[in-house]
Protein backbone atom coordinates (compact mmCIF):
# COMPACT_ATOMS: atom_id res chain seq x y z
CA UNK A 1 0.00 0.00 0.00
CA UNK A 2 1.55 2.72 -0.90
CA UNK A 3 1.84 6.18 1.49
CA UNK A 4 -0.50 9.00 1.26
CA UNK A 5 1.07 12.15 0.00
CA UNK A 6 0.17 14.50 3.25
CA UNK A 7 2.62 11.66 5.44
CA UNK A 8 5.80 14.32 5.83
CA UNK A 9 2.94 17.06 6.25
CA UNK A 10 2.79 19.20 9.11
CA UNK A 11 -1.02 20.86 10.50
CA UNK A 12 -3.84 19.42 12.30
CA UNK A 13 -4.03 15.79 12.17
CA UNK A 14 -7.99 15.71 12.09
CA UNK A 15 -7.82 18.41 8.93
CA UNK A 16 -5.21 15.97 7.39
CA UNK A 17 -7.63 13.19 7.86
CA UNK A 18 -10.28 14.90 6.69
CA UNK A 19 -9.15 16.01 3.23
CA UNK A 20 -7.64 12.63 2.99
CA UNK A 21 -11.08 10.91 3.20
CA UNK A 22 -12.85 13.61 0.23
CA UNK A 23 -9.78 12.81 -1.75
CA UNK A 24 -10.30 8.87 -1.86
CA UNK A 25 -14.33 9.70 -2.84
CA UNK A 26 -13.36 11.71 -5.21
CA UNK A 27 -10.48 9.61 -7.07
CA UNK A 28 -12.88 6.98 -6.83
CA UNK A 29 -15.71 8.74 -8.51
CA UNK A 30 -13.78 9.72 -11.48
CA UNK A 31 -12.33 6.24 -11.94
CA UNK A 32 -14.96 5.38 -14.52
CA UNK A 33 -15.37 4.40 -18.03
CA UNK A 34 -16.33 7.95 -19.62
CA UNK A 35 -13.84 10.40 -17.10
CA UNK A 36 -10.46 9.03 -16.62
CA UNK A 37 -7.76 9.14 -18.38
CA UNK A 38 -4.57 7.42 -18.59
CA UNK A 39 -2.68 7.11 -16.06
CA UNK A 40 -6.14 6.92 -13.84
CA UNK A 41 -7.55 9.35 -11.03
CA UNK A 42 -6.02 7.83 -8.27
CA UNK A 43 -3.35 9.91 -5.98
CA UNK A 44 -2.56 12.54 -8.38
CA UNK A 45 -3.72 15.24 -9.87
CA UNK A 46 -6.33 13.25 -12.02
CA UNK A 47 -6.21 13.69 -15.34
CA UNK A 48 -10.41 13.67 -17.36
CA UNK A 49 -12.24 13.74 -20.30
CA UNK A 50 -13.00 17.02 -21.38
CA UNK A 51 -9.62 18.47 -20.25
CA UNK A 52 -9.01 20.49 -23.78
CA UNK A 53 -12.58 21.70 -23.73
CA UNK A 54 -11.77 22.94 -19.70
CA UNK A 55 -8.75 25.10 -21.48
CA UNK A 56 -10.54 26.58 -23.90
CA UNK A 57 -13.32 27.93 -21.55
CA UNK A 58 -10.47 29.87 -19.60
CA UNK A 59 -8.93 30.90 -22.52
CA UNK A 60 -11.89 32.90 -23.29
CA UNK A 61 -12.03 34.56 -19.79
CA UNK A 62 -11.08 38.04 -19.36
CA UNK A 63 -8.14 37.14 -16.81
CA UNK A 64 -6.69 35.16 -19.68
CA UNK A 65 -6.56 37.23 -22.29
CA UNK A 66 -5.03 40.65 -19.86
CA UNK A 67 -2.30 37.83 -18.82
CA UNK A 68 0.92 38.11 -20.03
CA UNK A 69 2.88 35.62 -17.19
CA UNK A 70 1.58 32.32 -16.13
CA UNK A 71 2.38 29.84 -13.02
CA UNK A 72 1.63 26.42 -14.40
CA UNK A 73 1.65 23.26 -12.73
CA UNK A 74 3.44 20.30 -14.62
CA UNK A 75 0.38 17.86 -13.83
CA UNK A 76 -1.66 16.16 -17.16
CA UNK A 77 -4.95 17.72 -16.43
CA UNK A 78 -3.61 21.28 -17.24
CA UNK A 79 -1.55 20.41 -20.52
CA UNK A 80 -4.14 21.70 -22.41
CA UNK A 81 -3.74 25.17 -20.69
CA UNK A 82 0.05 25.57 -20.86
CA UNK A 83 -0.19 24.53 -24.79
CA UNK A 84 -2.83 27.27 -25.39
CA UNK A 85 -0.99 29.76 -23.43
CA UNK A 86 2.42 29.30 -25.43
CA UNK A 87 0.02 29.34 -28.42
CA UNK A 88 -1.39 32.24 -27.20
CA UNK A 89 2.55 33.97 -26.68
CA UNK A 90 2.55 33.85 -23.26
CA UNK A 91 5.20 33.17 -20.78
CA UNK A 92 4.61 30.24 -18.46
CA UNK A 93 6.49 29.20 -15.44
CA UNK A 94 6.44 25.62 -15.03
CA UNK A 95 6.56 24.09 -11.79
CA UNK A 96 9.55 21.49 -11.79
CA UNK A 97 7.62 18.24 -10.07
CA UNK A 98 8.22 18.48 -6.60
CA UNK A 99 10.20 21.08 -6.77
CA UNK A 100 13.02 18.29 -6.84
CA UNK A 101 15.34 21.20 -8.13
CA UNK A 102 17.24 23.69 -6.79
CA UNK A 103 16.44 25.91 -9.80
CA UNK A 104 12.55 24.94 -9.41
CA UNK A 105 10.81 26.27 -12.29
CA UNK A 106 11.00 25.98 -15.90
CA UNK A 107 11.07 28.95 -17.86
CA UNK A 108 8.94 28.92 -21.30
CA UNK A 109 9.31 31.18 -23.75
CA UNK A 110 6.78 30.74 -27.17
CA UNK A 111 9.86 32.65 -28.81
CA UNK A 112 12.13 30.33 -28.24
CA UNK A 113 10.32 26.61 -28.41
CA UNK A 114 12.28 23.56 -29.63
CA UNK A 115 9.37 21.81 -29.98
CA UNK A 116 5.47 22.90 -31.25
CA UNK A 117 3.33 24.20 -28.39
CA UNK A 118 2.03 20.69 -27.17
CA UNK A 119 5.45 19.03 -26.93
CA UNK A 120 7.06 21.95 -25.33
CA UNK A 121 4.15 21.86 -22.21
CA UNK A 122 4.88 18.49 -21.45
CA UNK A 123 7.10 17.80 -18.82
CA UNK A 124 9.15 15.47 -21.26
CA UNK A 125 9.13 18.43 -23.89
CA UNK A 126 9.87 21.05 -21.53
CA UNK A 127 13.30 19.50 -20.91
CA UNK A 128 14.05 20.48 -24.47
CA UNK A 129 12.35 23.41 -24.88
CA UNK A 130 13.00 25.33 -21.76
CA UNK A 131 15.13 25.92 -19.13
CA UNK A 132 15.17 25.39 -15.20
CA UNK A 133 15.27 29.72 -13.37
CA UNK A 134 15.94 30.57 -10.38
CA UNK A 135 13.11 32.52 -8.26
CA UNK A 136 15.66 35.71 -9.36
CA UNK A 137 14.65 35.15 -12.87
CA UNK A 138 10.70 35.05 -12.46
CA UNK A 139 8.49 37.77 -13.64
CA UNK A 140 5.44 38.82 -11.31
CA UNK A 141 2.82 36.23 -12.79
CA UNK A 142 -0.53 37.85 -13.61
CA UNK A 143 -2.65 33.56 -13.87
CA UNK A 144 -1.83 31.07 -11.35
CA UNK A 145 -2.94 27.94 -13.61
CA UNK A 146 -3.53 24.82 -10.51
CA UNK A 147 -4.43 21.63 -10.65
CA UNK A 148 -6.75 20.52 -7.99
CA UNK A 149 -8.05 16.91 -6.86
CA UNK A 150 -11.10 18.73 -6.19
CA UNK A 151 -12.26 22.98 -5.58
CA UNK A 152 -15.13 24.36 -4.09
CA UNK A 153 -17.86 26.31 -5.31
CA UNK A 154 -16.37 29.05 -2.69
CA UNK A 155 -12.82 28.26 -4.26
CA UNK A 156 -11.60 26.20 -1.54
CA UNK A 157 -8.69 23.83 -3.41
CA UNK A 158 -8.08 20.07 -2.64
CA UNK A 159 -4.57 19.16 -3.94
CA UNK A 160 -3.60 15.73 -4.08
CA UNK A 161 -1.77 16.00 -0.23
CA UNK A 162 1.63 16.73 -0.96
CA UNK A 163 1.24 20.35 -0.31
CA UNK A 164 3.17 21.43 -3.86
CA UNK A 165 1.03 23.75 -4.91
CA UNK A 166 0.44 25.62 -2.09
CA UNK A 167 4.67 25.65 -1.06
CA UNK A 168 5.37 27.20 -5.12
CA UNK A 169 2.48 30.11 -4.44
CA UNK A 170 3.73 30.97 -1.48
CA UNK A 171 7.72 30.98 -2.00
CA UNK A 172 6.41 32.97 -5.20
CA UNK A 173 4.40 34.97 -2.88
CA UNK A 174 7.05 35.95 -0.66
CA UNK A 175 9.43 36.95 -3.89
CA UNK A 176 7.15 39.21 -4.85
CA UNK A 177 6.36 37.47 -8.19
CA UNK A 178 2.04 36.90 -6.80
CA UNK A 179 0.34 39.91 -5.30
CA UNK A 180 -3.07 40.93 -4.81
CA UNK A 181 -3.90 41.18 -8.74
CA UNK A 182 -2.51 37.54 -9.55
CA UNK A 183 -5.52 35.54 -10.51
CA UNK A 184 -6.14 31.93 -9.78
CA UNK A 185 -7.18 29.57 -11.95
CA UNK A 186 -7.92 25.49 -12.69
CA UNK A 187 -9.60 23.21 -14.95
CA UNK A 188 -11.35 20.41 -13.67
CA UNK A 189 -14.26 18.19 -14.41
CA UNK A 190 -17.68 18.62 -12.99
CA UNK A 191 -17.54 15.49 -10.76
CA UNK A 192 -14.66 17.34 -8.65
CA UNK A 193 -16.99 20.48 -8.27
CA UNK A 194 -17.83 20.37 -4.79
CA UNK A 195 -20.61 22.61 -3.26
CA UNK A 196 -18.85 25.17 -0.82
CA UNK A 197 -18.05 24.60 2.62
CA UNK A 198 -17.73 21.08 1.43
CA UNK A 199 -13.73 21.04 1.54
CA UNK A 200 -12.12 21.23 4.74
CA UNK A 201 -9.53 24.06 4.65
CA UNK A 202 -7.31 26.58 6.81
CA UNK A 203 -8.13 30.14 6.42
CA UNK A 204 -4.22 30.67 4.71
CA UNK A 205 -5.57 27.76 2.32
CA UNK A 206 -4.92 29.67 -1.47
CA UNK A 207 -8.30 29.66 -3.09
CA UNK A 208 -9.31 29.51 -6.30
CA UNK A 209 -10.87 32.79 -8.40
CA UNK A 210 -11.90 30.89 -11.69
CA UNK A 211 -13.11 27.17 -11.86
CA UNK A 212 -13.31 26.00 -15.81
CA UNK A 213 -14.99 22.93 -16.78
CA UNK A 214 -15.47 21.44 -20.06
CA UNK A 215 -19.46 23.09 -19.87
CA UNK A 216 -18.87 26.85 -17.87
CA UNK A 217 -16.67 28.66 -15.98
CA UNK A 218 -17.27 29.50 -12.61
CA UNK A 219 -16.21 32.88 -10.84
CA UNK A 220 -15.97 32.56 -7.16
CA UNK A 221 -15.96 36.45 -5.49
CA UNK A 222 -12.72 37.44 -4.34
CA UNK A 223 -12.53 37.36 -0.46
CA UNK A 224 -11.81 40.59 1.58
CA UNK A 225 -8.51 41.05 3.47
CA UNK A 226 -6.87 38.10 2.39
CA UNK A 227 -3.45 37.73 3.98
CA UNK A 228 -0.63 37.75 2.13
CA UNK A 229 0.35 33.85 0.87
CA UNK A 230 3.42 33.48 2.92
CA UNK A 231 5.41 29.78 4.03
CA UNK A 232 4.76 28.68 6.89
CA UNK A 233 7.74 27.28 8.33
CA UNK A 234 5.99 25.47 11.80
CA UNK A 235 3.81 23.28 9.25
CA UNK A 236 6.67 22.33 7.25
CA UNK A 237 8.49 18.82 8.56
CA UNK A 238 12.25 17.96 8.53
CA UNK A 239 11.85 15.65 5.71
CA UNK A 240 9.54 18.44 3.60
CA UNK A 241 12.29 20.91 3.80
CA UNK A 242 15.60 18.54 3.48
CA UNK A 243 13.41 17.17 0.12
CA UNK A 244 13.06 20.63 -1.23
CA UNK A 245 16.30 22.41 -2.15
CA UNK A 246 14.63 25.68 -2.52
CA UNK A 247 13.05 25.28 0.76
CA UNK A 248 16.45 24.47 2.31
CA UNK A 249 17.95 26.79 0.88
CA UNK A 250 15.79 29.60 1.92
CA UNK A 251 15.72 28.44 5.51
CA UNK A 252 19.35 28.68 5.54
CA UNK A 253 19.56 31.84 4.68
CA UNK A 254 16.56 32.55 6.97
CA UNK A 255 18.96 31.55 10.19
Amino acid sequence: MSRRHDHDAGGDADLLAAKAALRERVWASLDVAGLRRFPGPWHRIPNFVGAEAAAERLRSTNAWQHAQHLKANPDSPQLPVRQRALEDGRVVFMAVPRLAEPEPFFLLDPDHLADPPRRAASIAGATRSARTVPLEELAPVDLVITGCVAVGEDGVRLGKGGGFSDLEFAIASEAGLIGPSTRVATTVHPAQVQPGGEIPSNAHDVHVDLIATPDEVLEVPRRSQVPPARLRWEELTEEKVAAIPVLAALQARAR
